[in-house]
This record gives C-alpha cells, structure tokens and sequence, in this order.
C-alpha cells in the first residue's frame, strides 16, 4: 500500500519525505487555505514546491464545477508538472471532464467519493485515482471502511485499472483497515503515518537494550 500526505504543509511533507515512506500527496482548497496560500500564482508555485519535495504524484485540486471550468484548471495544473494528478469533484461534468483527460493522457483523482455507485462512474470514466471519504462517514455512522472493502472487490471483479485511494482518514487504525481490505493507497495526517511506529513493547525493548548496554560499558 502506498502512503500519500493530505496536507500542503511543506515542513510535513518534508519530514515524511525524509521518513523514506512517502509516494505522494494529495491537498485541497481547505488545506491550502489553512495554509494561508491564496491567490492563483501563489497557490501555483506552491504546488511546484510541493513537487520539487517530493518524488511521487501530487493531486493538485481545480475548483471549477462546470466542464469547461474544470478542464481549463485541468490543463493547467497539468502543465505545471509531471507529477500533477488532476483532482476533480465526483459531480457529472466531473466524470464527463474525466473521460476527457483520460482520453487525453491527464491522470486523474476523482474526490468526494462516499458510494460505490460513484466509484464505478469514475472508474469507466478513466480515472487514475477515486478518493472514498471514509473519515466523513464514519461522522455519519456509516461504515467508511466498508465502502473502501466494496470498491477494491468491484474493481478486481470487473479488472478497472483505477487506484482506490482512501481519503478523509483521521487516525492510525484507519490506514490499518484500509491496508487489510486491500485499498491502493493511503492518503493520511503525518501524525497518523507516524502512529505506525507506535508499541509499547518497542519501547520496553529499547530500554532493556540500552540498560544492558550501559552496564557493560559505562
């Protein structure tokens, strides 16, 4: 399973990146505003330095919802780099404007996914990534991780060559799930990728190890 970082802090990115586990990440208009990145050259160069930090795919978001906004955006984004995924809403001139970058070699990552329904459409689209939002629906007492079950065995049935990249993941055990019903990709918070380094034991283990070490030599 690949990791992604849902974030478009660039000290985060960096310290994942210098973890040796990251294959990308994924950001949107709300990470980016929490970021304080406003402004169409700024958010632009931002997503270049996303880019230069890491080495994987990077979904940069349009925020057009008619099909020409969202393949004008589209086109854009695409152009700024190699490792740009165009990131567009589960919404029918998203599909339509999917099938159009498809056709014209633009990956993709189509968000705001929360039904199997949806990740069919995006899928016979041509997406290169669907983004179920598990995290929102757990919020809604909806199974998330179910849906993520759901789409992998869909997908495998049917032999679609899109990623099933789980998103809206809030904690460490959610990329566990994810990882046992086979989801492509994570995309995750650092502290929740760094909550995979977590157990008591390693810890006790550590200490013992350097007790005993410090008793034979000083």
């Amino acid at each position: 399973m690949k990791f992604f970082i849902d974030t478009a802090n660039l000290d985060q990115i960096r310290e994942a990146q210098d973890m040796g586990v990251l294959d990308g990440v994924t950001t949107n208009p709300s990470l980016m505003a929490k970021e304080g990145i406003s402004g169409e050259q700024n958010i632009i160069n931002h997503y270049k330095k996303i880019c230069e930090i890491v080495d994987g795919d990077v979904s940069a978001e349009v925020i057009s919802t008619d099909y020409e906004g969202i393949i004008k955006e589209g086109e854009m984004l695409a152009a700024l780099h190699p490792q740009i995924v165009v990131k567009v809403p589960m919404i029918k001139d998203g599909i339509k404007a999917i099938k159009y970058f498809s056709n014209k070699g633009i990956r993709t990552n189509c968000t705001l996914v929360f039904s199997i329904g949806q990740a069919l459409l995006a899928a016979k689209a041509g997406a290169t990534y669907v983004s179920p939002f598990i995290g929102r629906l757990d919020d809604i007492s909806t199974d998330g991780v179910e849906l993520i079950a759901q789409i992998v065995e869909m997908y495998s049935y049917y032999g679609y060559a899109t990623e099933v990249l789980a998103a809206s993941i809030r904690h460490t055990m959610h990329i566990i799930q994810c990882m046992e019903v086979g989801a492509d990709v994570a995309t995750c918070p650092l502290d929740a990728i760094k909550g995979l380094l977590n157990h008591p034991l390693t810890d006790i283990g550590l200490a013992k190890f350097l007790a005993d070490y410090k008793k034979l030599n000083g």
